[in-house]
């Protein structure tokens, strides 16, 4: 028997289109009930600032065939038969390899992305029209073991400082989880590898100000109860779930946008969620709608970097599928570091 399907009407900018979702009442979230169609339906409720945060550049699609309890994989390119709207734009991987990314350019392709089992959004830093220099530096405050949201909530004012000296306006949200994802909009003139730099060179900044609290070792080994800077989100081909998208939770919670002083005043991530959302927004507007009008500079930030090259800091591992990049440091853990294999510079 031919499983149950629905058309959804979906506005646009060219008009209205029909967009099918089969096995609407499919369960995405269990302990919720949340469904397939209801999943479609906060899509459309929440579109403009989902695409302002989502689309017009590259994204990856995070997908669950049986629910977020189920197997997960991800998709970058457009399969064969998707419609017209779901637009695609060649970019660059670390690898040096070329090939087509899904771009969202109105809802309907995101409604699209969930009849194709989507559940996670994860943008680019860049936009289309220049996919190699990032729009955004992006931190990535990461709770450790023993650490939590509150904890990334008492970091994240002091990274907006450090931030603010280095002429750069922080913008906030949940990562939908225990983090705290900070972006400030720059000037696409710096490629990845310089922001990933600038994004160093904060993260030490605050580290020095706040090394109980903060921790810039990629080793898991060395970072004990603080918060991470994942530096390596920076990264060309990196990303972080977008802005207003939904999270592979039990509890349905979106990456939602915070004001400064929300964070301030004490909230619970978890209260933010595909049903909470739409009306968070029709309420109280879009924290991050002003984001990218006044882009800023990582020019401080990269004599920051060079201030500590100079000063005997380098270069910082890179994931393990990158390749060895100039100046990486060993890609073992340091405890299982052979110092007749690696004696230190000065030897």
């Amino acid at each position: 028997m031919a499983s149950e399907r629905i058309t959804l009407t979906v506005p646009g900018p060219d008009g209205d289109r029909e967009v099918g979702l089969s096995s609407p009442n499919r369960v995405i979230w269990p302990e919720l009930g949340i469904t397939k169609h209801e999943l479609a339906e906060y899509l459309i409720a929440v579109q403009g600032p989902f695409l302002a945060a989502n689309g017009d550049r590259p994204v990856s699609l995070e997908r669950f065939p049986e629910g977020v309890d189920g197997e997960r994989f991800y998709s970058k390119n457009p399969p064969k038969g998707a419609p017209a709207f779901v637009e695609a734009r060649t970019v660059t991987y670390n690898s040096g390899r070329r090939h087509p990314q899904l771009v969202l350019t109105e809802i309907a392709a995101a409604v699209w992305a969930v009849q194709m089992n989507t559940v996670v959004f994860h943008p680019w830093a860049s936009l289309t029209a220049n996919t190699d220099n990032p729009v955004e530096l992006r931190i990535d405050l990461d709770p450790q073991p023993g650490t939590d949201f509150a904890d990334a909530a008492a970091v994240a004012p002091a990274l907006r400082d450090v931030l603010a000296e280095a002429g750069l306006t922080a913008f906030l949200k949940t990562s939908g989880n225990r983090g705290i994802h900070v972006f400030c909009p720059i000037e696409p003139e710096w490629e990845f590898l310089d922001v990933r730099h600038a994004v160093i060179a904060a993260g030490r900044e605050l580290e020095r100000r706040m090394p109980d609290k903060v921790t810039m070792s990629w080793w898991k080994e060395e970072r004990g109860e603080r918060i991470f800077i994942d530096f390596n989100q920076a990264n060309r081909d990196r990303t972080m779930a977008g802005a207003y998208s939904p999270r592979a939770l039990p509890t349905a919670t979106v990456s939602t946008p915070l004001t400064w002083d929300e964070l301030a005043a004490g909230v619970d991530p978890a209260a933010f969620t595909v049903r909470t959302v739409p009306g968070r927004l029709a309420d109280a507007g879009d924290p991050w709608a002003t984001l990218l009008e006044k882009p800023g500079r990582i020019d401080t930030l990269l004599e920051w970097w060079q201030r500590d090259l100079d000063a005997g800091l380098g270069e910082l591992n890179f994931p393990p599928d990158f390749p060895k990049m100039p100046g990486e440091p060993p890609r073992v853990q340091p405890s299982r570091i052979n110092p007749e294999n690696w004696p230190k510079d000065d030897e």
